[in-house]
Protein backbone atom coordinates (compact mmCIF):
# COMPACT_ATOMS: atom_id res chain seq x y z
CA UNK A 1 0.00 0.00 0.00
CA UNK A 2 0.93 3.26 -0.39
CA UNK A 3 1.59 4.49 2.85
CA UNK A 4 1.84 8.46 2.63
CA UNK A 5 -1.60 8.22 0.81
CA UNK A 6 -2.65 6.06 3.37
CA UNK A 7 -1.75 8.66 6.26
CA UNK A 8 -3.71 11.49 4.11
CA UNK A 9 -6.57 9.75 3.65
CA UNK A 10 -6.43 8.85 7.85
CA UNK A 11 -5.99 12.24 8.85
CA UNK A 12 -8.85 12.99 6.55
CA UNK A 13 -10.87 10.89 7.91
CA UNK A 14 -9.64 11.81 11.58
CA UNK A 15 -10.59 15.50 11.11
CA UNK A 16 -13.66 15.12 8.87
CA UNK A 17 -15.45 13.15 11.73
CA UNK A 18 -16.37 10.29 8.80
CA UNK A 19 -15.12 8.42 6.06
CA UNK A 20 -18.21 10.25 4.11
CA UNK A 21 -16.56 13.67 4.58
CA UNK A 22 -13.13 12.08 4.16
CA UNK A 23 -14.17 10.95 0.69
CA UNK A 24 -15.55 14.36 -0.25
CA UNK A 25 -12.39 16.23 0.66
CA UNK A 26 -10.13 14.08 -0.74
CA UNK A 27 -12.21 13.30 -4.02
CA UNK A 28 -12.38 9.84 -3.36
CA UNK A 29 -15.33 7.06 -2.27
CA UNK A 30 -16.66 6.66 0.84
CA UNK A 31 -15.54 2.77 0.28
CA UNK A 32 -11.84 3.63 -0.57
CA UNK A 33 -11.73 5.73 2.50
CA UNK A 34 -12.83 2.43 4.07
CA UNK A 35 -10.04 0.20 2.17
CA UNK A 36 -7.73 2.46 2.71
CA UNK A 37 -7.88 2.73 6.47
CA UNK A 38 -9.00 -1.35 6.61
CA UNK A 39 -5.64 -1.58 4.94
CA UNK A 40 -3.64 0.80 7.33
CA UNK A 41 -5.33 -0.93 10.45
CA UNK A 42 -3.83 -4.49 9.26
CA UNK A 43 -0.59 -3.28 8.51
CA UNK A 44 -0.33 -1.87 11.67
CA UNK A 45 -2.08 -5.10 13.26
CA UNK A 46 -4.15 -2.55 15.41
CA UNK A 47 -7.36 -1.18 15.54
CA UNK A 48 -7.46 2.54 15.04
CA UNK A 49 -10.82 3.52 14.92
CA UNK A 50 -14.05 2.27 17.18
CA UNK A 51 -17.16 3.11 15.40
CA UNK A 52 -20.53 2.83 15.51
CA UNK A 53 -23.66 3.91 13.93
CA UNK A 54 -23.75 7.45 15.34
CA UNK A 55 -19.87 8.47 15.67
CA UNK A 56 -16.41 7.12 15.53
CA UNK A 57 -13.68 7.69 17.84
CA UNK A 58 -9.74 7.20 18.09
CA UNK A 59 -8.49 3.99 19.98
CA UNK A 60 -4.91 4.48 21.64
CA UNK A 61 -3.14 3.09 18.74
CA UNK A 62 -5.09 5.40 16.56
CA UNK A 63 -4.56 8.62 18.77
CA UNK A 64 -0.52 7.94 18.35
CA UNK A 65 -0.83 7.19 14.15
CA UNK A 66 -2.87 10.35 13.91
CA UNK A 67 -0.78 12.55 15.83
CA UNK A 68 2.61 10.72 13.76
CA UNK A 69 0.46 11.33 10.42
CA UNK A 70 0.50 14.62 11.27
CA UNK A 71 4.05 15.11 11.50
CA UNK A 72 5.04 12.99 9.00
CA UNK A 73 2.61 15.26 6.56
CA UNK A 74 4.08 18.15 8.28
CA UNK A 75 7.88 17.24 7.09
CA UNK A 76 6.71 16.43 3.58
CA UNK A 77 4.85 19.42 3.15
CA UNK A 78 7.93 21.49 4.27
CA UNK A 79 10.30 19.51 2.20
CA UNK A 80 7.86 20.09 -0.77
CA UNK A 81 8.25 24.43 -0.46
CA UNK A 82 11.51 24.07 0.27
CA UNK A 83 11.98 22.31 -3.30
CA UNK A 84 9.57 24.34 -4.83
CA UNK A 85 11.54 27.86 -3.14
CA UNK A 86 14.50 26.52 -5.19
CA UNK A 87 12.62 26.48 -8.32
CA UNK A 88 11.98 29.91 -7.39
CA UNK A 89 13.80 31.77 -6.08
CA UNK A 90 17.90 31.68 -6.31
CA UNK A 91 19.54 29.99 -3.26
CA UNK A 92 21.86 27.02 -2.35
CA UNK A 93 25.43 26.00 -4.11
CA UNK A 94 26.57 26.66 -7.33
CA UNK A 95 30.39 24.92 -8.12
CA UNK A 96 32.24 26.59 -11.01
CA UNK A 97 35.26 26.07 -12.99
CA UNK A 98 36.99 28.42 -15.03
CA UNK A 99 40.48 28.68 -16.89
CA UNK A 100 43.00 30.46 -14.54
CA UNK A 101 43.50 33.84 -16.37
CA UNK A 102 39.85 34.14 -17.26
CA UNK A 103 38.72 33.37 -14.32
CA UNK A 104 40.70 35.63 -12.28
CA UNK A 105 40.01 38.84 -14.33
CA UNK A 106 36.61 38.36 -15.44
CA UNK A 107 34.69 35.31 -14.01
CA UNK A 108 35.36 36.08 -10.17
CA UNK A 109 34.25 39.68 -10.61
CA UNK A 110 31.24 38.32 -12.55
CA UNK A 111 30.18 35.59 -9.58
CA UNK A 112 30.97 38.45 -6.93
CA UNK A 113 28.13 40.70 -8.36
CA UNK A 114 25.80 38.13 -9.61
CA UNK A 115 26.27 37.08 -5.20
CA UNK A 116 25.56 40.62 -4.34
CA UNK A 117 22.57 40.36 -5.98
CA UNK A 118 21.17 36.73 -4.78
CA UNK A 119 23.08 36.46 -1.71
CA UNK A 120 21.06 33.47 -0.62
CA UNK A 121 23.73 31.45 -3.61
CA UNK A 122 26.68 30.21 -2.31
CA UNK A 123 29.82 30.43 -5.08
CA UNK A 124 32.64 27.91 -5.41
CA UNK A 125 34.96 29.07 -8.16
CA UNK A 126 37.52 26.81 -8.76
CA UNK A 127 40.37 28.16 -11.60
CA UNK A 128 42.36 25.99 -13.28
CA UNK A 129 43.50 25.07 -16.73
CA UNK A 130 43.21 21.13 -16.72
CA UNK A 131 40.24 20.09 -18.60
CA UNK A 132 37.41 19.36 -15.90
CA UNK A 133 34.52 16.67 -16.21
CA UNK A 134 31.48 18.56 -15.71
CA UNK A 135 29.42 15.71 -14.70
CA UNK A 136 31.74 13.20 -12.93
CA UNK A 137 33.40 16.39 -10.77
CA UNK A 138 30.09 18.05 -10.11
CA UNK A 139 30.43 21.15 -11.34
CA UNK A 140 27.08 23.21 -12.27
CA UNK A 141 29.26 25.46 -14.74
CA UNK A 142 32.39 25.66 -16.94
CA UNK A 143 33.86 28.24 -19.01
CA UNK A 144 35.17 26.74 -21.85
CA UNK A 145 37.89 28.71 -24.11
CA UNK A 146 37.83 27.28 -28.09
CA UNK A 147 35.43 25.56 -30.01
CA UNK A 148 34.23 22.12 -28.94
CA UNK A 149 33.00 19.15 -30.10
CA UNK A 150 29.67 18.39 -32.65
CA UNK A 151 28.95 15.71 -30.06
CA UNK A 152 29.68 17.02 -26.65
CA UNK A 153 26.51 16.36 -24.06
CA UNK A 154 26.24 19.92 -22.92
CA UNK A 155 24.43 23.01 -23.04
CA UNK A 156 26.88 25.62 -24.54
CA UNK A 157 25.89 29.68 -24.72
CA UNK A 158 28.72 31.62 -26.14
CA UNK A 159 29.26 34.59 -23.88
CA UNK A 160 32.40 36.04 -25.55
CA UNK A 161 35.31 35.93 -27.67
CA UNK A 162 39.20 34.93 -26.14
CA UNK A 163 41.25 37.66 -28.04
CA UNK A 164 45.10 37.39 -27.78
CA UNK A 165 47.97 40.34 -27.76
CA UNK A 166 50.91 41.02 -28.15
CA UNK A 167 52.63 43.34 -25.99
CA UNK A 168 56.07 45.00 -24.68
CA UNK A 169 57.09 47.44 -22.46
CA UNK A 170 58.44 51.17 -23.62
CA UNK A 171 61.74 50.38 -22.32
CA UNK A 172 61.99 46.85 -22.91
CA UNK A 173 61.42 48.17 -26.70
CA UNK A 174 63.68 51.29 -26.33
CA UNK A 175 66.95 49.02 -25.89
CA UNK A 176 65.96 45.33 -27.81
CA UNK A 177 63.93 47.67 -30.29
CA UNK A 178 60.41 46.38 -32.30
CA UNK A 179 59.63 43.13 -34.07
CA UNK A 180 58.11 44.05 -37.04
CA UNK A 181 57.32 40.58 -37.86
CA UNK A 182 56.45 37.01 -36.13
CA UNK A 183 59.55 35.98 -37.35
CA UNK A 184 61.39 38.73 -35.50
CA UNK A 185 60.81 37.07 -32.44
CA UNK A 186 62.91 34.36 -32.12
CA UNK A 187 65.78 36.60 -31.88
CA UNK A 188 63.63 38.75 -28.61
CA UNK A 189 63.56 37.57 -25.09
CA UNK A 190 60.03 36.36 -24.41
CA UNK A 191 57.82 35.49 -21.27
CA UNK A 192 55.67 32.15 -21.99
CA UNK A 193 52.84 30.49 -19.99
CA UNK A 194 54.43 27.56 -19.12
CA UNK A 195 50.67 26.08 -19.26
CA UNK A 196 50.56 26.04 -23.29
CA UNK A 197 51.25 22.02 -24.46
CA UNK A 198 51.11 21.36 -28.28
CA UNK A 199 46.80 20.65 -27.96
CA UNK A 200 46.51 24.56 -26.48
CA UNK A 201 49.46 26.49 -27.51
CA UNK A 202 48.52 29.34 -29.75
CA UNK A 203 49.22 29.52 -33.42
CA UNK A 204 49.24 31.67 -36.11
CA UNK A 205 47.79 29.55 -39.22
CA UNK A 206 49.68 25.96 -38.91
CA UNK A 207 52.50 26.74 -36.89
CA UNK A 208 53.27 27.96 -32.87
CA UNK A 209 52.56 31.11 -32.96
CA UNK A 210 54.92 31.60 -29.46
CA UNK A 211 58.90 30.77 -29.24
CA UNK A 212 59.66 27.83 -27.12
CA UNK A 213 62.95 29.16 -26.20
CA UNK A 214 61.42 31.72 -23.66
CA UNK A 215 63.28 33.37 -21.48
CA UNK A 216 60.88 33.53 -18.50
CA UNK A 217 58.14 31.04 -18.07
CA UNK A 218 55.78 30.72 -15.32
CA UNK A 219 52.01 29.00 -15.29
CA UNK A 220 50.24 32.14 -14.17
CA UNK A 221 49.14 35.22 -16.71
CA UNK A 222 49.84 37.97 -13.58
CA UNK A 223 53.11 37.08 -13.53
CA UNK A 224 53.91 37.11 -16.60
CA UNK A 225 52.72 41.02 -17.26
CA UNK A 226 54.42 41.74 -14.07
CA UNK A 227 57.80 40.44 -15.84
CA UNK A 228 56.58 42.45 -18.73
CA UNK A 229 55.63 45.49 -17.17
CA UNK A 230 59.63 45.34 -15.28
CA UNK A 231 61.13 45.03 -18.91
CA UNK A 232 62.25 41.38 -18.65
CA UNK A 233 60.64 40.66 -22.48
CA UNK A 234 57.78 40.25 -24.76
CA UNK A 235 54.38 39.04 -23.61
CA UNK A 236 51.30 37.08 -25.66
CA UNK A 237 48.41 37.23 -23.26
CA UNK A 238 44.88 37.55 -23.26
CA UNK A 239 43.87 41.10 -24.02
CA UNK A 240 41.08 41.08 -20.83
CA UNK A 241 44.39 41.02 -19.26
CA UNK A 242 46.65 43.54 -21.01
CA UNK A 243 44.23 46.06 -22.58
CA UNK A 244 44.42 49.07 -18.87
CA UNK A 245 48.34 48.51 -18.90
CA UNK A 246 48.10 49.40 -23.27
CA UNK A 247 45.22 51.78 -22.61
CA UNK A 248 47.27 53.47 -20.12
CA UNK A 249 51.17 53.06 -21.92
CA UNK A 250 52.68 51.01 -19.13
CA UNK A 251 52.88 48.17 -22.24
CA UNK A 252 52.80 48.59 -26.23
CA UNK A 253 50.35 46.39 -28.57
CA UNK A 254 53.02 44.85 -31.48
CA UNK A 255 52.48 42.92 -34.53
CA UNK A 256 48.46 43.22 -34.41
CA UNK A 257 48.15 41.98 -37.64
CA UNK A 258 49.79 38.86 -37.08
CA UNK A 259 47.40 37.93 -34.39
CA UNK A 260 46.05 34.49 -34.32
CA UNK A 261 42.06 34.02 -34.75
CA UNK A 262 40.12 35.14 -31.46
CA UNK A 263 38.61 31.58 -29.63
CA UNK A 264 35.17 31.68 -28.47
CA UNK A 265 34.25 31.49 -25.04
CA UNK A 266 31.24 28.92 -23.58
CA UNK A 267 29.43 28.67 -20.70
CA UNK A 268 28.10 25.02 -20.17
CA UNK A 269 25.98 23.02 -18.28
CA UNK A 270 24.29 20.11 -17.93
CA UNK A 271 20.80 19.56 -20.19
CA UNK A 272 19.18 18.84 -16.75
CA UNK A 273 20.31 22.23 -15.02
CA UNK A 274 17.81 25.00 -16.10
CA UNK A 275 14.86 23.87 -13.76
CA UNK A 276 16.35 25.61 -10.83
CA UNK A 277 16.07 29.31 -9.57
CA UNK A 278 19.58 29.64 -9.14
CA UNK A 279 20.67 27.92 -11.76
CA UNK A 280 18.55 30.10 -14.66
CA UNK A 281 19.37 33.34 -12.89
CA UNK A 282 23.20 32.48 -13.21
CA UNK A 283 22.52 31.89 -16.97
CA UNK A 284 20.85 34.82 -17.58
CA UNK A 285 22.96 36.74 -15.75
CA UNK A 286 26.33 35.66 -17.38
CA UNK A 287 24.91 35.79 -20.77
CA UNK A 288 24.25 39.68 -20.16
CA UNK A 289 27.40 40.83 -18.18
CA UNK A 290 29.54 38.68 -19.90
CA UNK A 291 30.40 40.25 -23.48
CA UNK A 292 30.63 43.48 -22.14
CA UNK A 293 33.87 41.55 -20.44
CA UNK A 294 35.02 39.27 -22.53
CA UNK A 295 36.03 40.89 -26.22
Amino acid sequence: MNKLRGMEVFVAVVEGGSFSEAARELDISSVMVGKTVAQLEAHLQARLLQRNTRRQTLTEAGQAWYEECLQVLAALHAAENRIESLRRFPAGSLRISAATTLGSTVIAELCSEFQQRFPEVHIELELSDRFVDVIAEGFDFVFRIGELPADMPMVAQRIGDYRMVIAGAPAYLAQHGTPQTIEELSAHRCLRYSNWNRLNVWRNSHSALWPENATFSCNDGHALRSAALAGAGLILQPLLLLAKDIAEGRLVALLEHSLPAPRPVNLLWRQDTHCVAKHRSFIKWITLKAPEKIR
